[in-house]
């Protein structure tokens, strides 16, 4: 990093349109898991799910504070992403269940891989937050067992669910794409962070390399 982060230009606008995001995209993930609980066929999937939903909003909890203390209402640093994640998810409509799991698990872990490279453009104090929202606690993971179990009971549908893995890539990226580039200031935070238009090609290499180890782990092809 060639400066300071702090010292960049329109820098704490960049820290609340982070921290907006993420805390927009905690919030939204709740809210589908929590309503597709009641799909899950079992009561078991019920609870693995609803923990999932539990824990995306205590992630959306702590950003909300932490925007307070910086003097900012949540509402206010989401507002500029209601429009673009609705598009979003407009676009990748799941159609069934088990395409809104792995929607859950890989678009979600796109973005949040995302969210950890620009975390690194950011102060420690800020990085630390970020970092506690975008933790793994693998409450997730029961989407790969679900996966492997269907498509070994149906050939077909890893196919289907591969190429649905692949249009979820495309939309992800570029809906990371969009958000790092319309966004002034996380636009400068990229510039003043240093990065090149080389190491930024060489980030979204890496979201894609991270989405085909998911891919991977359902026994999809990428």
């Amino acid at each position: 990093m060639d400066q300071d982060p702090v010292e960049t230009p329109g820098y704490d606008a960049a820290v609340v349109d982070l921290l907006g995001v993420l805390a927009y995209g905690e919030l939204t993930a709740f809210i589908r898991m929590a309503a597709d609980c009641d799909l899950a066929p079992t009561l078991a999937l019920k609870s693995a799910m609803g923990r999932l939903a539990t824990t995306d909003y205590q992630h959306y909890e702590q950003l909300a504070a932490h925007l307070r203390g910086l003097g900012v209402e949540p509402e206010e640093a989401m507002s500029p992403f209601v429009a673009p994640f609705s598009a979003f998810h407009e676009r990748t409509r799941p159609r069934g269940w088990l395409e809104g799991l792995v929607k859950a698990y890989v678009g979600d872990g796109i973005a949040k891989d995302f969210y950890r490279e620009m975390s690194a453009l950011v102060d420690a104090d800020t990085r630390a937050v970020m970092e506690e929202a975008l933790g793994d606690e693998g409450h997730a993971d029961f989407v790969v067992q679900i996966v492997r179990d269907t498509i070994r009971a149906d050939r077909t549908a890893a196919g289907r669910l591969a190429l649905w893995g692949r249009r979820l890539l495309g939309e992800a990226l570029s809906q990371a794409q969009a958000v790092a580039v319309e966004r002034d200031a996380m636009a400068a935070l990229l510039v003043g962070g240093g990065l090149d238009l080389g190491e930024v090609g060489r980030m979204f290499t890496r979201l894609t390399e991270n989405h085909q180890k998911r891919m991977t782990r359902m026994g999809l092809d990428a």
